[in-house]
């Protein structure tokens, strides 16, 4: 296997973020050329010095960015070396982008901490109904869906499993017009890059899942940080761009 010229983490901000990034300038750069795998589980632990729980996420994230694809008995493959362009739509109104961004900060400063406390209270029901949520999120998925009523129901089950009513008091009126997507007319999607972005945000949908059923609050807080915040980037690129 080729030598990678990969540095060891630092432990001040996001393991797995600063993991994502150097394997993306990798890739990038062709250091790790389409068609190759990436080094298993292991030997990443081993270059970049951090736990499996950090590798993991970086390759969720790789995973959900549609820059690698994983086969059971073939490993981790590289299948392009850059992201598609991840927004969901081919033109959006100022005043809905404007309302998008509006509504994303809103829920960067409740979520990622519901989330943490979705990790420490939740008990076999909410597990289920996360579950359930999540699968049906996927199904919409398959169907050729947006899955706007599923990802609203993600999220409204992830409230739900904080066993905090004023939580759940706080996002209720913001309905399904919490999901971006639900301020977008159908003429207004591009069929393909609404794709990606639906299997971008199922893989941040997992992560977040993942995180609370293992009952780990700061790993939780952190999933839900990275959905929401490359959700605000997506929308804030579309807003400079255009």
């Amino acid at each position: 296997m080729k030598t990678l010229k990969l540095e060891r983490i630092t432990q001040q901000g996001s393991l797995s973020a600063q993991i994502a990034r150097q394997l993306e300038a990798s890739i990038a750069n062709g250091q790790i050329a389409v068609g190759d795998k990436l080094p298993t589980e292991s030997e990443l632990c081993d270059m970049f010095g951090v736990s499996r729980t950090a590798v993991r996420e970086a390759i969720a994230h790789l995973r959900s960015s549609g820059l690698i694809e994983t086969r059971r008995g073939i490993g981790t493959r590289v299948i392009q070396a850059r992201q598609l362009e991840p927004s969901p739509a081919r033109r959006i109104s100022a005043n809905t982008v404007e309302d998008i961004l509006h509504v994303l900060e809103l829920r960067l400063t409740l979520e990622p901490q519901a989330a943490a406390l979705a990790a420490e209270r939740h008990d076999e029901a909410d597990a289920r109904r996360l579950e359930s949520a999540h699968a049906a999120f996927l199904e919409a998925m398959k169907q050729g869906r947006q899955a706007r009523h599923e990802d609203y129901q993600f999220h409204h089950a992830l409230i739900e499993a904080t066993h905090n009513p004023f939580f759940l008091s706080f996002y209720e009126p913001l309905s399904q017009e919490a999901i971006p997507r639900a301020r977008l007319v159908d003429n207004e999607l591009n069929v393909e890059t609404a794709r990606r972005y639906l299997e971008m945000v199922a893989g941040e949908h997992q992560a977040i899942l993942d995180a609370i059923l293992a009952r780990d609050p700061e790993r939780a807080d952190q999933a839900v940080r990275q959905h929401f915040s490359r959700a605000r980037q997506t929308y804030t690129a579309y807003r400079e761009k255009h």
